[in-house]
Formats: C-alpha cells, sequence, structure tokens
C-alpha cells in the first residue's frame, strides 16, 4: 500500500513552483477565480461557458507546462552555478598566492596547494609531520596556535602574513616580503637630526696655546667626521664646540648596535694627552616636521647634559628616551657666572609673584629641608613670602630634630606649612620651587605641583631624569655640585647686602645637608663644596649641632646594622642586602646601609632592598663610581647620580624585587661583555 502511494505521489507530484509558498497561493487563488468565472459562464450561456472552460483549462496547462520548465532551467542554472563555483574554488585553492596546508591533530601534512609546495622545494610532504618538514615552519605554528588575528612573521627568508585556524588543522601564508621591505625601507630612511656637544671644551682650552687648542679642534673635528662619514650621516659643525648631524634613521640604528663608542674613544684619547674631552649628543626622530625633530634634539641634549654629560640620549616622538654612555662621573663645568645669572634670574621672578612655596621630595633628607630652608630666606631678602612645604608625619629623626630646633625660631616655624593647608592656599600668583628633585611625581605634594606646574623653578644636583616638568620658568641642575644646599649656597652670594642675612639654624641646617650628601665630605666633594661650607660657617654654622641633629637613634642603628647582617655578594664586587618582607624600614636607613656596606673592602656598588611604611618597596644604590647605578636604578623606574641613586617600586615583593635586579645586573654584565667583544 505504502509502495502505491509513493507511486501516485511521484507520477502526480506537483510541480517543482508549488515548493514555493508564495507562488502556490498566487496560482491557487487565479485557479480559483477562473473556476468561478466558468461556472457563471456556463450559467448565463452554457456555450460560451463551455469555451471559456476548455480555454482556461488549456490555459492553465500551458502555465503549469511553463512554470515547470522555468523551474527545471532554473534548477539547472543554478547547479551549473553551484559547480563552477566549487571548480573555481577548487583552482583558486591551487592557483591562488596564498600557500596553504591542511594538517591532521597530529600535525601530519595531509595536503599543501602549489604555492605553499613552491617554498618548500621539492621535499615530499605528505603524510609526513611539519617538524619532519620543515621545524622552522613548525616553530612557528606552535607560537601563533593561539593567535586570533593575524601576524607577520619571518620564515626562510621571507615575510609572512601568517593565520592559522588550529581547531579545522588549516594554515594559510601571505608572502608580504616585497611591501615588508617598502615599509622596512621607509622606516629606515627617516629623518634623523643630532646635535653634539663638547661638555668642557671651554674649560680644556683656556690653559692651552694657540697649537694647542688648534690641535684639539682638528683632532675633534676628524674624529668626528670619520665617525659619521662611516655610518654615512652628514655632520656639520655650527661652533667651537657644536656640531649638527643630520642622518636616516638606518644609519642611527647602527650607530646605536655600536653603543656610540666614538664618546669612549675620545674620552680615552684625549684623557691620555691630560685634558679629557667629554661629548653628550641628543638624536630626535620619527616625525615629518623638521622644526619639530630640531626642537626634540636640542629637548634630548639638554637632558644629556642634565644628566651629567657623557652620554648620548635618543628618542623618537612619542617614545621613551634610550640612554648610552654616562660612565664617567660629571666633570665641574659651573662658574661663579652661572651661580650670579641663576640668582639674577630669581631676583626677577621674585617680582613676578605674590608668594612663594618651596618643598623637596617625599620623606625629605637633610639636603631637601636646609634647601628650603635656604630659598626661604632669599625670598625673605627679596621680600617675598615663602612657604616650606612639609609633611611632619614622614620624616626621619634627623629632620625630626632639626624642626624642633627650628620651633625655637617662632618667625621660621609658622612659614611651614603642610601639604593640604599649601594646597588650599595657593593661588594664581603663587611659584613653586622644587629642591632636591625633579620628578613631580616624588614631591612632598604632587597636587601641589600640578596646581603650580605653569610657574616652577627647580633646583637639583640630581641627573636629570625622563620625568621633567614640561616648561619649568628657570633650571638650575648641576650634577657635579654635592648638594642642593651647595647650590643655594653659592645664590647668597649675589642678594642684597642690606637683607638679613642666614641665621644659625638655616645656616646649621644647609651645612647638614652637605654633610650627609657628602658623607662628611668624603664623597662627591669639590673646591666648591668647601668653599660653601666655609661660608655657612661664617654665617655661623654650628659644627656640633651639625653632629646631635644627624645623631642615629639606638633603634635605627640596629636596624642598619640588621639589614646589613643579610648581605650577600651577588656578582662580583657587587653586594645585595633585603630587608625582611614583613618589617618596614625608614628609607634613611636603608640608604645609610647601602653606604656602610659600600666601605667594606672588596666592594665597589651595593643594593639594600626594604618596604617602607607606606608598603613601597624601596632599592638605594651606591658604588664609588666605578659603576653606573644611575643606569641600573634608571630601568627599574628611579634614577640618581652614576654612584647615588634609588627606586621606588609599587605592587611588588621584595623577592620579586631582587629578581627584578639581578635580571638586569646580568644584562648588564652581558651588555659590557658584547661591547669587550
Amino acid at each position: 500500500m505504502k509502495k502505491f502511494i509513493n507511486f501516485l505521489r511521484n507520477k502526480f507530484a506537483l510541480p517543482t513552483f508549488f515548493a514555493d509558498l508564495q507562488l502556490r497561493v498566487i496560482a491557487l487563488t487565479v485557479l480559483g477565480i477562473a473556476i468561478a468565472a466558468s461556472v457563471i459562464a456556463l450559467i448565463i450561456e452554457p456555450i460560451f461557458g463551455l469555451i471559456f472552460l476548455v480555454a482556461i483549462i488549456l490555459l492553465v496547462g500551458v502555465i503549469f507546462y511553463g512554470f515547470e520548465v522555468l523551474s527545471k532551467n532554473t534548477n539547472q542554472y543554478v547547479s551549473d552555478l553551484s559547480y563552477r563555483i566549487k571548480r573555481g574554488e577548487q583552482e583558486a585553492l591551487i592557483q591562488m598566492p596564498i600557500g596553504i596546508m591542511l594538517f591532521d591533530t597530529d600535525y601530519e601534512i595531509q595536503w599543501v596547494n602549489p604555492t605553499l609546495q613552491k617554498y618548500l622545494g621539492d621535499r615530499s610532504v605528505l603524510g609526513r609531520k611539519i617538524k619532519d618538514v620543515d621545524p622552522d615552519l613548525a616553530t612557528l605554528i606552535e607560537q601563533h596556535q593561539e593567535d586570533d588575528v593575524s601576524r607577520i612573521v619571518d620564515w626562510d627568508q621571507y615575510k609572512f602574513e601568517i593565520t592559522l585556524q588550529a581547531k579545522v588543522g588549516a594554515l594559510y601564508l601571505l608572502d608580504v616580503t616585497h611591501s615588508a621591505k617598502i615599509e622596512q625601507r621607509f622606516i629606515d630612511q627617516q629623518i634623523v637630526i643630532g646635535q653634539i656637544f663638547i661638555d668642557n671644551y671651554d674649560e680644556i682650552t683656556q690653559t692651552m696655546d694657540d697649537q694647542g687648542v688648534s690641535n684639539l679642534s682638528n683632532y675633534l673635528t676628524n674624529r668626528l667626521s670619520n665617525w659619521a662619514s662611516r655610518y654615512e650621516m652628514f655632520l656639520k659643525r655650527v661652533d667651537e664646540d657644536h656640531f649638527f648631524v643630520l642622518a636616516y634613521a638606518q644609519s642611527l640604528a647602527k650607530a646605536e648596535k655600536n653603543k656610540f663608542q666614538i664618546l669612549d674613544r675620545i674620552r680615552e684619547d684625549t684623557s691620555a694627552q691630560n685634558f679629557p674631552i667629554t661629548l653628550s649628543v641628543g638624536f630626535a626622530y620619527g616625525s615629518d616636521d623638521l622644526a619639530d625633530l630640531a626642537v626634540t634634539s636640542q629637548n634630548n641634549l639638554d637632558l644629556a647634559l642634565g644628566r651629567g654629560g657623557d652620554q648620548v640620549v635618543v628618542r623618537a616622538k612619542g617614545q621613551q628616551a634610550r640612554f648610552y654612555g654616562g660612565k664617567t662621573n660629571p666633570m665641574e663645568k659651573r662658574t661663579r657666572v652661572r651661580a650670579r645669572m641663576i640668582s639674577q634670574a630669581l631676583q626677577g621672578l621674585f617680582t613676578q609673584v605674590q608668594d612663594i612655596y618651596v618643598m623637596g621630595h617625599n620623606h625629605p633628607d637633610m639636603d631637601a629641608i636646609g634647601s628650603s630652608l635656604g630659598i626661604r630666606r632669599i625670598a625673605q631678602m627679596n621680600n617675598v613670602k615663602c612657604h616650606i612645604v612639609l609633611d611632619q608625619s614622614s620624616i626621619h629623626s634627623d629632620v625630626q630634630r632639626l624642626v624642633a630646633e627650628i620651633k625655637r625660631y617662632p618667625d621660621l616655624i609658622q612659614c611651614i606649612v603642610t601639604p593640604e593647608q599649601a594646597l588650599a592656599s595657593a593661588t594664581a600668583k603663587s611659584m613653586l620651587i622644587m629642591v632636591d628633585h625633579s620628578k613631580p611625581s616624588i614631591s612632598i605634594s604632587p597636587e601641589l605641583y600640578h596646581k603650580l606646574e605653569q610657574r616652577v623653578v627647580i633646583i637639583d644636583h640630581h641627573r636629570r631624569g625622563e620625568e621633567f616638568p614640561e616648561n619649568p620658568m628657570l633650571t638650575y641642575i648641576e650634577p657635579y655640585a654635592s648638594s642642593t644646599c651647595e647650590l643655594i649656597t653659592e645664590i647668597f652670594e649675589y642678594q642684597p647686602t642690606d637683607a638679613e642675612p642666614l641665621n644659625k639654624i638655616e645656616a646649621t641646617a644647609m651645612l647638614a645637608g652637605i654633610s650627609v650628601d657628602t658623607q662628611s665630605f668624603s664623597q662627591r666633594t669639590g673646591t666648591r663644596t668647601f668653599d660653601a661650607a666655609s661660608y655657612l660657617r661664617s654665617v655661623g654654622a654650628d659644627n656640633s649641632m651639625v653632629q646631635r641633629l644627624l645623631k642615629e637613634n639606638a633603634d635605627d642603628f640596629i636596624q642598619r646594622n640588621h639589614l646589613i647582617d643579610g648581605m650577600e655578594m651577588v656578582k662580583p664586587r657587587i653586594a645585595l642586602a633585603v630587608g625582611e618582607e614583613g618589617q618596614a624600614y625608614d628609607p634613611v636607613i636603608a640608604a645609610q646601609a647601602a653606604d656602610t656596606i659600600l666601605r667594606l673592602a672588596g666592594i665597589d656598588a651595593s643594593f639594600v632592598i626594604s618596604r617602607r611604611v607606606d608598603n613601597v618597596i624601596a632599592i638605594s644604590a651606591r658604588s664609588l663610581g666605578d659603576f653606573n647605578v644611575q643606569i641600573i636604578m634608571e630601568k627599574m623606574g628611579g634614577g640618581g647620580h652614576l654612584s647615588n641613586a634609588a627606586t621606588q617600586l609599587k605592587d611588588t615583593t621584595i623577592e620579586e624585587a631582587k629578581q627584578q635586579l639581578i635580571t638586569i645586573l646580568d644584562q648588564q654584565d652581558q651588555t659590557e661583555q658584547n661591547q669587550q667583544s
């Protein structure tokens, strides 16, 4: 019975176009209207009704036949089109310029198209594991199997855009070698502007005769010209101590790879002749605006000079600066003229403001407090009100003792304000002076800096870092100086003589600041340091009070020795001391521990890692000068001097900070070994 029903269905099946619901409704509607019209015609006139009925039957038959033919032709067209599309897909897989590989879950090759086979050569690939056919290709697949987007990779001297569908076992490789070469050529031929400055040319040549100056000038010109020619750079001497450089980015990259050893060569050659010459260099690239590049290169040169000279600063627009060199202590280049110019500039700025706020870095030391007191006195000499910003809840014992002494001077203690008071009272006519630091992020009140960032003066003796106020009104940074107190002491010589001079507590605080930063005049001291100390003694600085202020508490002494007890040698002649994870140390104690370790025989550099009260990991670094601890600390987000630097790390542990430091020391060793080889 079922077979009979199926036979009837197949024999008398509806035309295929009736599968479409809309066509079915239209056909049935037309058929219904035709039948109704025929019935009406038969009732009115049977003969015409019969003729009309026959005509309708014939018309319906013709329509049904036409639709059936149309349906069959359409199906045939779709079938042919599907075949052509499928054939086109197959031809595309074979002929298209994209390498295609299909592989199974065991990474055995199931099929490759001729394009990919061309890169594999005559090797038989089907049924073999990818790593057996080409280990490099297998490595690429392993590295990019989790990628959701296409990547540019290198394979067999070509560059490909790789797309991997690991779940279905399909690999697509588009050869982009040609476009990559064009892109690389564009990058390589970006314009670079550089400026070279001879740090101490005036100081060296002022004691030479004309012949010596001429010989030195010729030597420098020849050396730098040969170096520029080697790297296909254009070099032009624009002044006795200033050169202009124009180059392509690829030339700069080659010089960077060589670590700018021209600095070492010139320094070594001239040192052998007893007139050591150092260079400061600033390079800028990454912009189509030549004027912008020129300004950036000058800023980079200023940064190199602010960090003490004898180094190269390279920076592309929008990127972080890269530093090379900086292996020697900065040479004394500042003069009395410079101090007089700064003094006069300060006096000019004082006339433009209503009041002044001066602040040091957070957790201020004696140098920061002494400098603040010195600036307050200079402001008073010029009849300008000055406020010292100080958070007394986060100061070390020596500063606490100094504040206790200051309380004996009512006019002085009332000038000390909290960061909150300063932030509330500062106005559009106020000026901020940052002393003993130039990084806004480590100021006692970064909020006050941001409020007054258009009216900022910086006086500091640390090497300038990459983080720096954008448009300071005045900058006085001298890395050679022992301390900021030394710089400010020199300014007093050019202040109004009829004004009230430094009092005893101010002079003592500034002398204590110099004493702390020089380790009691044993490190980083020059003739100017002793001149400044002599001046402070002449206006009433009390040596015995300095000793009392700098006395160490018994608890601090025990903590410092406890840190030293855990010392270990992480590298030859490099010592590291680490505090316990749960123990908080005052940053001054950690710094003192680093100084103490450095005084031990056989140690050229010391590092101390400890957790501060505010839960920040602090690292203090010291060296005798042969090892640049500033570079190490900068790589960890800090800064300082070649021989005295530090950093602070948030959201980390002491052990993680230790491992990060050791990794950077290992990288530094590897870099130095590569340079020597």
